[in-house]
């Protein structure tokens, strides 16, 4: 690791931590040139995500564009942003490990509604609104129905 200050490549780690939950680790570090302190971050290299567009088009994956749907949905609901970037991080994490790099649309859409839904019942309806763009009063009643019936399923667990 070079020196950011001197750039010579006689440095040394004096302090090693474990951060975001154990993903990545920091590192302080001395030259033993020039003496300058600073802190490097080691994280793994994730592969590429990308996700295929109900069109074909293909994106790569962004995990803001969840966080401010979630942030949308959950406007003036008793949810905090620590709460929806914890949803967002695991749901990043749950396709990264269960695709082959590509996701399609709708199944992101999908687990964002599974996590809304254990989450905060109002932000789900309101993204589900957006997200299954209903035409019929008749499609909303029938996503009431389905998710009352899987809150009565998970009391009687």
């Amino acid at each position: 690791m070079r020196c950011p200050e001197c750039q010579s490549d006689q440095t040394k780690v004096i302090d090693s931590r474990q951060v975001e939950q154990g993903a990545a680790i920091r590192r302080r570090r001395v030259c033993e040139n020039c003496q300058y302190r600073y802190t490097t971050y080691e994280r793994i290299e994730t592969k590429p995500l990308v996700v295929i567009k109900k069109d074909g088009r293909r994106e790569n994956f962004e995990s803001s564009k969840i966080y401010n749907g979630i942030f949308q949905s959950a406007e003036k609901r008793p949810v905090t942003s620590e709460q929806i970037k914890e949803v967002v991080k695991k749901i990043e994490t749950n396709l990264r490990n269960s695709s082959s790099g590509e996701v399609s649309s709708d199944e992101v859409g999908d687990r964002v509604l599974e996590a809304l839904s254990e989450l905060d019942p109002i932000a789900y309806f309101r993204f589900a609104s957006v997200y299954k763009r209903f035409n019929e009063l008749s499609e909303v009643e029938e996503l009431l129905r389905q998710f009352r019936q899987k809150g009565e399923e998970s009391e009687t667990e």
